[in-house]
């Protein structure tokens, strides 16, 4: 989900990966959002995710323990750096619900 400085929707977008683990899509969640950002030509991006591990991992101040995790975060790092300016933040759950129902979309679409 893509929204504007106030707020106002720009787009959203959802994919299905298939059967894989919660830190698995929510790099790839990560990724998907750096991509439609560039599409937008967004100069000033903040990613909000409500998966403090995955956040923290990113930001480097976690270590990636599990092996198959370290490709999809030096991807969404690779690619962080290709925007000219973006944030990372990390929220509970209940704040990031229009997140959840696309996940919810994707997959009944499947």
């Amino acid at each position: 989900m893509a929204t504007d400085g106030d707020g106002k929707l720009l787009a959203e977008r959802s994919e299905t990966i298939g059967v894989t683990t919660n830190n698995v899509a929510e790099y790839r969640a990560m990724l998907l959002g750096v991509e439609l950002a560039k599409e937008l030509g967004a100069d000033e991006v903040e990613l909000i995710g409500d998966s403090e591990l995955i956040v923290k991992q990113v930001q480097g101040a976690y270590k990636v323990k599990q092996e198959h995790l370290r490709p999809l975060r030096e991807e969404v790092v690779a690619a962080l750096d290709e925007l000219p300016s973006w944030s990372l933040r990390a929220v509970k759950r209940e704040q990031n619900i229009r997140a959840d129902e696309l996940v919810n979309e994707a997959l009944d679409a499947a």
